[in-house]
């Protein structure tokens, strides 16, 4: 593979000094295969380096061009775009190339996509649901209502819930420690529901392995949950309401989001509790909360037809 050793490099320094995740270094090295293989297309030889000069603006805007023909959407190509400027960024710093070609590449413009959430009704037939599964006093059904309370409740990433480990969380005052994005770790609040829901479901866990140690949220076996048992009991919940079919358990963190917003919530704020770390990124669930103030308007006003 033409300039193995810089993107082995690369993904290293993704891992080791940038801290993400196995995930997000497994989707680098994803992209940049596919950078790999456009380029040998494009250039007509396998035996080929990063700095040359051929690995230029126009072969980059050819990549993009790659993509779409691949039926790749334009959301999909915007992200290999910046996985491919990250890692010309960092052969650049670190000397390797002369300049960062994909500075000089423009984005493909993509629409705004409004987060998928539910409405106040929605959420209600989801903890009807859980609740009901947790009045079986199982430890499939307690377990249900804890995932529901914390995605919701605290506003957590499956990823985030799915690491959570006993001693991260405190009922008492009503906290979590969570790993979020980047390893970057940060408090998010506990509500009286969710330390209600934990304690029952202590109860089941406790049959199968220690209550103090380990991951909070266990299998039969005793062993850490897996994140598609964890998405696979939200959308159980989710079939209970129409709003909320076909939607991921991601959606719960967006309606946690758009909830706050709507109810008067300081954005600087929920930008904190989401642990985002740009504010244009907590922004687009106000474009969420404008939407829904417009769809009242048109089907309240009278003269808005």
């Amino acid at each position: 593979m033409s300039g193995e050793r810089e993107v082995s490099d690369f993904l290293k320094h993704l891992s080791d000094e940038r801290q993400l995740s196995p995930n997000t270094v497994k989707a680098y090295a994803k992209d940049l295969d596919d950078l790999t293989a456009f380029l040998d297309q494009y250039l007509g030889r396998t035996a080929w380096s990063w700095a040359d000069a051929d690995v230029d603006r126009l072969a980059l805007r050819g990549f993009l061009g790659w993509c779409g023909r691949r039926g790749l959407s334009k959301r999909t190509a915007a992200r290999k775009l910046a996985a491919v400027r990250s890692f010309f960024r960092f052969l650049h710093r670190e000397g390797r190339t002369q300049a960062n070609p994909g500075r000089a590449v423009r984005a493909p413009k993509l629409e705004k996509r409004l987060p998928g959430h539910l409405s106040t009704g929605d959420v209600r037939e989801v903890f009807d649901f859980a609740e009901r599964a947790a009045g079986r006093n199982t430890l499939a059904g307690t377990r249900t209502l804890v995932i529901v309370e914390l995605l919701y409740g605290s506003g957590l990433r499956l990823s985030e819930l799915h690491g959570l480990d006993v001693g991260d969380v405190d009922e008492r005052v009503g906290q979590a420690r969570v790993l979020g994005k980047g390893r970057k770790e940060r408090i998010v609040p506990v509500t009286e529901a969710a330390a209600r829901a934990i304690e029952r479901y202590g109860l089941r866990r406790g049959e199968v392995t220690d209550r103090t140690l380990g991951p909070l949220l266990v299998n039969q076996r005793g062993g850490r949950l897996s994140r598609r048992s964890i998405q696979t009991s939200v959308r159980r919940c989710f079939e209970e309401a129409a709003g909320a079919r076909g939607l991921s358990a991601h959606a719960l963190r967006h309606t946690f989001a758009t909830h706050l917003l709507e109810a008067g919530a300081d954005l600087l704020a929920v930008k904190e509790l989401l642990g985002h770390v740009s504010l244009s990124t907590t922004q687009i669930y106000t474009h969420t909360s404008k939407e829904r103030l417009l769809e009242v308007y048109r089907e309240s006003h009278p003269r808005s037809e």
